[in-house]
């Protein structure tokens, strides 16, 4: 390992550097689990990537194909976030970005996961997520970002909102994490077409099993395809 190049990686992403003696085993380890760290998470926003996200998708759906628990997949999109970026210009749009993101954290459990998987596209991955809890979650998300005011200068403010579209994993059935995102996209392209600043939820999990479905119902673990 060229320590170097690696801490030198870690100070532009902003990590701490471990502290003590390169020498040492145990700092060592500690620059090891940072550059971990650092590859599983969005330089921006600290949420995890697309990377993470995919892997906590394919756990879930080998979850939910095994207990049979419910599982909501949340896709969420800035309302017109190319007019903030064109009209005050990218780093505020950045700031927005921050914002957002600090406002999902707020907004979910411990075992949830949130992800930037775009430009201004996020992810939440809910395990145990009952269907008739599903929309008021998912509202509780939307009303929170609507109601955050994003500071862009030292006495300008500005609000934005999101769209969300929501799926739930299959129960009992091995789905495939492009499946899932597919189904999440729908509804999402459905909250905006119906006008932004909308949740749209399946109205339960889907008891329909695609034909790609049927093909994964004996298969294998859905991890060995993105590792």
């Amino acid at each position: 390992m060229k320590l170097d190049l690696a801490l030198q990686l870690l100070r532009q992403s902003g990590h701490e550097l471990p502290e003590g003696d390169a020498a040492n085993p145990a700092w060592l380890q500690s620059l090891i689990d940072s550059l971990v760290d650092m590859s599983s998470r969005d330089a921006l926003t600290g949420l995890a990537n697309r990377r993470s996200f995919e892997l906590a998708l394919a756990r879930e759906i080998d979850r939910v194909a095994r207990a049979g628990e419910p599982a909501l997949l949340l896709a969420l999109d800035i309302d017109h976030f190319k007019r903030v970026n064109d009209t005050h210009g990218h780093a505020s749009g950045d700031l927005v970005l921050k914002a957002v993101a600090a406002a999902l954290l707020d907004c979910v459990r411990p075992m949830d996961l949130v992800a930037r998987v775009g430009g201004e596209e996020f992810a939440i991955v809910m395990p145990n997520c009952a269907a008739s809890f599903g929309q008021t979650v998912a509202e509780r998300v939307r009303l929170r970002i609507e109601a955050m005011p994003v500071a862009i200068g030292l006495s300008q403010q500005i609000h934005v909102t999101v769209s969300i579209g929501g799926a739930f994993a299959p129960q009992w059935v091995r789905s495939s994490p492009v499946l899932w995102i597919e189904r999440a996209d729908v509804q999402l392209y459905r909250a905006k077409g119906e006008g932004r600043n909308r949740v749209c939820l399946e109205p339960a999990a889907v008891s329909l099993v695609s034909a790609e479905e049927k093909a994964l119902l004996f298969g294998i673990s859905q991890f060995q395809d993105i590792e």
